[in-house]
């Protein structure tokens, strides 16, 4: 089958946004080529790699290029993306890079067996991240969380993600209702469920989203999960112990007054998608209506924060 692939030039900021519009679009894969992911990796490994080039690793702020596949007779889709990828300059004050779009026909079937052959399991403490086609057995102190990566949002391997596992893992108890706001995937809510959480709510404006987070919670066989075509922020009834988000930065102090109505009190508000650069904003903005700062865990460039009420 021949598809066009897309290829949009960013910065490793604006390749989260473009991944999530591509991934709206597309059931072929989105891919990400990032020099920071090398950078940061080759920090963490404090400089063991055997084969990366000198001048790569000197490199900063290098363009990132983000690529969908979308199949060649779908036209009208591929003119949606562009005009999604161009209103971002409308409502994001961060930089974005060029946004320049460059197509070209490939034959994607070999492209795409190849693309499944490098999923493998993402490790997050106990939990583990495995797309649906690969078998995988888990050890006993493992919870695996199943996803088709065809519907995905987030799968783990960002650090925004993997964070808010980690915080998750640290925070349910086996009595909590565990509301996921801008559910995506539903890897967080999922996540909370295999955690031992009681129930587990999720809610999304994004049709996508929360049909992708119904697939997947049926992928994972787990009955304890509600799902909402909704924005939390105007629903007053809806309450829980712990709150988690993965959202921009902006849009999370936005949520800031408003979301204190559905923590219970000495609940915890987990919060992600929040670069180094907006922590103090973010901080302030909840500390100011009326939340404890707990703890920041950082990883790159990204900082995940949790609060109590």
């Amino acid at each position: 089958m021949k598809y066009i692939e897309i290829t949009v030039h960013t910065n490793t900021f604006g390749s989260e946004l473009i991944s999530d519009i591509l991934w709206e679009y597309t059931d072929q894969g989105v891919a990400i080529s990032d020099i920071n992911d090398i950078l940061e990796l080759d920090r963490m490994k404090k400089g063991t790699w055997d084969y990366v080039d000198e001048e790569l690793l000197s490199k900063k702020d290098t363009d990132v290029l983000v690529k969908g596949f979308v199949p060649v007779d779908e036209p009208d889709t591929i003119k949606e993306i562009e005009g999604r990828i161009l209103a971002l300059k409308d409502v994001i004050t961060e930089p974005l890079g060029s946004l320049e779009t460059v197509k070209r026909e490939i034959d994607g079937d070999e492209w795409l067996t190849k693309w499944k052959e490098n999923f493998k399991p993402i490790h997050i403490g106990k939990i583990v991240v495995c797309p649906e086609w690969i078998k995988y057995d888990k050890k006993d102190d493992e919870y695996v969380v199943k996803l088709d990566s065809n519907m995905a949002f987030g799968t783990g391997e960002h650090e925004t993600t993997s964070m808010c596992v980690e915080m998750l893992a640290e925070f349910v108890k086996s009595d909590d209702i565990v509301i996921d706001v801008g559910c995506g995937s539903g890897i967080l809510g999922i996540a909370a469920s295999k955690l031992g959480a009681k129930k587990v709510i999720m809610t999304d404006i994004d049709e996508c989203a929360t049909s992708a987070s119904m697939h997947n919670v049926k992928l994972n066989n787990v009955s304890n999960v509600e799902i909402y075509l909704k924005n939390l922020l105007d629903d007053d009834e809806t309450v829980g112990d712990v709150v988690v988000a993965n959202i921009m930065a902006e849009v999370l102090v936005g949520f800031s007054k408003d979301i204190i109505k559905n923590v219970k009190d000495n609940g915890t508000v987990i919060l992600s998608g929040i670069l180094l650069s907006k922590e103090d904003l973010v901080l302030s903005a909840y500390i100011l209506a009326g939340f404890s700062h707990v703890k920041t865990v950082k990883k790159g460039e990204w900082c995940c924060m949790v609060f109590s009420k």
